[in-house]
């Protein structure tokens, strides 16, 4: 476990559903996919160290859950501008954070 925050701190993430519209190949990126995401009000670009675990085409149309305002950040020459939530086991098994439920995209999740 990482060490204890303030709710404060917690409340400063804008965590929000997203919808991925495309996924692409990274050139030079084993692990690495492009994903252009929409968000509601806006599409965005971010990447993904997930190539190993999903097809693009399992993807594409899947909500996810997002960090969206976390600063953006350069990975192969791109600029990422959120990021993913997934969950990831000791074995590196990697499990994306979707709703339970279809839900718009951009609803902030809390």
């Amino acid at each position: 476990m990482k060490e204890t925050i303030e709710f404060s701190d917690f409340e400063k993430l804008d965590l929000r559903v997203a919808e991925i519209l495309e996924a692409e190949d990274i050139s030079g990126a084993d692990k690495l996919y492009k994903l252009r995401i929409d968000l509601g009000t806006e599409e965005r670009t971010i990447c993904a160290g997930i190539k190993k675990q999903y097809s693009k085409d399992e993807l594409i149309g899947k909500k996810i859950v997002i960090v969206a305002n976390l600063a953006p950040r350069k990975l192969k020459g791109i600029e990422s501008h959120g990021m993913l939530l997934a969950a990831v086991s000791e074995e590196h098994d990697v499990v994306l954070l979707t709703p339970e439920k279809d839900i718009k995209s951009g609803v902030r999740v809390s």
